[in-house]
């Protein structure tokens, strides 16, 4: 295999513009995470189609999810510049196709061609900055790239209220046309990166089959999450059985195809395995905390949509100032194993503070539990993504960046479910204690439409929106305390990462690779 051609290095004026390019397709693949949630309650009504309801949200990201090892290889085999820029062109088709859907089931569909262009945004994004900056420099650059994906995850419901409030929530999705417009401008003109034509072929029997599992065993977990009275169903069984399957064979037939999507032997690089295993175990906890959190401002401390979105902005800015300030002592040092350790050890004190939280606790009690706890996230995402792109060889950089993203997502997609699996277990058993049975038969039916109106909760009987606060206060102090086991066990895995010195330049693997896959 003919290696490629090394790219002249890029000023630090090229590297600034790219930049911003990376960071408003970024910004926009991360805000469609979030920025429909508040405006469905409008989508729907004037659309219809309410059985489509959480499928406009389920559909993007589990495109998104699955989508993104696959552009990682296309990568790698035709070169990022051409791959990023087919993502951000079918990210902005399938805005154009959501922004004018006639019906639910289009947008629906809709919603996953974007996720599908989405998964490849979020996925090159960091493999594009691996590219031009080297791993001793990518510390500070990562760091800005986790900010703005932050950012854009909490700022998502508040913009996409403000979207509905005055104008239309079709702009929802237009929005997307001159940002994006402006960021593939951007890669068009200044992303100088020779062509690359690696002889290869794309797996696509390996990316059905990781597709179909992954897709049954998330559906699985939903099926669990929508009703606790479901978490026997049969249907879920069978979902949970045939996805376990599904993902038994992706592993077995990539350990013997000639071009696998996900080659295993990237797994015998313990920094890989260990990055990716962190990623996956943050992207749990982060994403529990970013779902769940506007719940409680909303329903426990009594916020506005508006006041609640910028409270969680402390959230954001402890992520930024974990993710830049440890990029930037990285680049000094040329030390980062540190930093996953201390990360993780603060991300598990900012859940267990969180999960302690009731409706009298202050608003500035609640902001420094946040900032503790995104601070503490923000040093394992930026250093872990870092350590397995210095840790790989530059022909896999594509895939080894995309896998980590992969992870990172799949953690947050099932963390979500699980946590929503128990707040709705807790409620369940909370509710009818609280309540005489006449009340509870009365709005027991409806918890989950009343979660998703706090003015609704407002609006009962005293005696019973004091119930059904008190209940979702209970069960969210229960979602929280769930997951710091789980970063518990982040902080363990944090001690087996292995540090070896930071490349210099761009292409070739750092000494002690060798030994880091041992």
């Amino acid at each position: 295999m003919t290696p490629a051609p090394a790219p002249e290095p890029f000023t630090h004026r090229e590297i600034v513009i790219i930049l911003s390019g990376l960071m408003a397709g970024l910004f926009l693949a991360a805000l469609d995470q979030t920025i429909v949630a508040t405006a469905l309650p409008t989508i729907v009504g004037e659309l219809g189609g309410l059985d489509y309801y959480s499928w406009v949200v389920t559909a993007y990201l589990l495109c998104t999810m699955v989508c993104t090892p696959l552009y990682g290889k296309l990568s790698d085999i035709y070169g990022r510049r051409v791959t990023f820029q087919a993502a951000i062109l079918i990210f902005l088709l399938g805005s154009v196709f959501a922004g004018l859907a006639p019906d639910m089931l289009t947008l629906v569909l809709a919603r996953g061609v974007q996720g599908v262009g989405a998964g490849g945004v979020m996925g090159l994004t960091f493999a594009v900055i691996g590219d031009i900056v080297s791993p001793r420099q990518r510390g500070r650059y990562i760091g800005y790239l986790a900010g703005v994906w932050m950012f854009a995850s909490v700022i998502g419901p508040l913009l996409g209220g403000f979207i509905v409030d005055h104008t239309t929530w079709r702009w929802v999705f237009l929005i997307n046309l001159p940002v994006g417009g402006a960021a593939l401008a951007v890669i068009w003109v200044v992303l100088r990166l020779p062509p690359v034509h690696r002889p290869a072929r794309i797996d696509f029997a390996g990316a059905a089959l990781l597709t179909a599992g992954v897709s049954l065993l998330l559906l699985a977990l939903v099926r669990v999450q929508e009703g606790v009275a479901q978490a026997r169903d049969p249907a879920a069984a069978g979902l949970a059985a045939a996805g376990v399957l599904l993902v038994g064979l992706f592993i077995r037939w990539e350990a013997y195809v000639e071009h696998p999507l996900l080659p295993l032997r990237l797994f015998r690089n313990r920094i890989f395995s260990i990055g990716s295993g962190l990623g996956l175990l943050i992207g749990c906890a982060l994403f529990g905390a970013v779902i769940f959190l506007p719940l409680y401002l909303q329903v426990v401390a009594g916020l506005s949509a508006t006041n609640s979105g910028l409270l969680l902005l402390p959230l954001t800015a402890g992520v930024l100032v974990g993710s830049v300030g440890s990029g930037r002592l990285t680049v000094q040092t040329g030390r980062y194993r540190i930093y996953p350790i201390v990360g993780s050890a603060c991300a598990v004190g900012g859940m267990f503070l969180l999960s302690r939280l009731h409706a009298g606790s202050p608003h500035l009690v609640i902001s420094a539990f946040m900032v503790l706890l995104g601070f503490g996230i923000g040093m394992v995402m930026q250093v872990s993504l870092l350590a397995v792109q210095n840790a790989v060889e530059h022909r896999d950089l594509g895939i080894a960046t995309a896998s980590a993203q992969f992870f990172r997502s799949m953690g947050g997609s099932f963390g979500v479910a699980v946590f929503g699996a128990v707040m709705n277990a807790r409620i369940g058993s909370e509710l009818p204690a609280r309540l005489s049975p006449e009340a509870f038969a009365a709005v027991g039916g409806q918890v989950t439409d009343l979660l998703n109106s706090p003015a609704a909760i407002r609006a009962l009987p005293v005696e019973t929106a004091a119930a059904v606060t008190g209940s979702v206060e209970v069960a969210l102090q229960a979602v929280f305390l769930s997951a710091v086991p789980i970063l518990v066990l982040g902080f363990a895995l944090s001690w087996f990462l292995q540090e070896i010195p930071l490349r210099e330049t761009v292409g070739s693997p750092a000494a002690g690779v060798e030994e880091a896959g041992a």
